[in-house]
């Protein structure tokens, strides 16, 4: 279970990084058109927190707060520079030994991460963009 819980967390990161790679930085900027909502920048700013928070927490063996260091959501080379920081931040935890809170906790951040990828799903339709070839592979948008 372990090495299935990594694995996808790897998957769900990777999928993440991909669709910032592949937008534009303008489009960080965007919100969704006559709705009540934040910026894919702000999407992308709370992911960074979550996992920054997540894996401190797992390494941590609970829960220790939230905070975010992405100052510039919406410079694409600042996001991708934290988005491979907190990959590597992933690689510390091991996996072969988690106790039940370090799993759930783990679970917590592959859960919001994936939540997200639904969020900007509807951010990528809303304003007319397009989905790099993994996210219509895995999610067929």
């Amino acid at each position: 279970m372990d090495k299935i819980l990594k694995e996808k967390l790897e998957r769900a990161f990777k999928l993440t990084h991909d669709l910032v790679t592949h937008l534009d930085e303008k489009s960080l900027r965007l919100d969704l058109p006559n709705i009540a909502s934040n910026r894919i920048s702000g999407q992308l700013w709370c992911i960074v927190g979550a996992r920054e928070s997540y894996i401190k927490a797992v390494l941590a063996g609970g829960w220790q707060g939230f905070s975010c260091s992405l100052a510039e959501p919406h410079v694409k080379d600042s996001v991708l520079v934290a988005l491979e920081a907190t990959y590597q931040q992933l690689g510390k935890i091991s996996f072969t030994s988690l106790t039940d809170t370090q799993a759930d906790l783990a679970f917590n951040l592959l859960e919001h991460e994936i939540q997200h990828h639904g969020q900007l799903i509807r951010f990528v339709y809303g304003n007319g963009l397009t989905f790099p070839d993994s996210w219509n592979k895995r999610y067929t948008v």
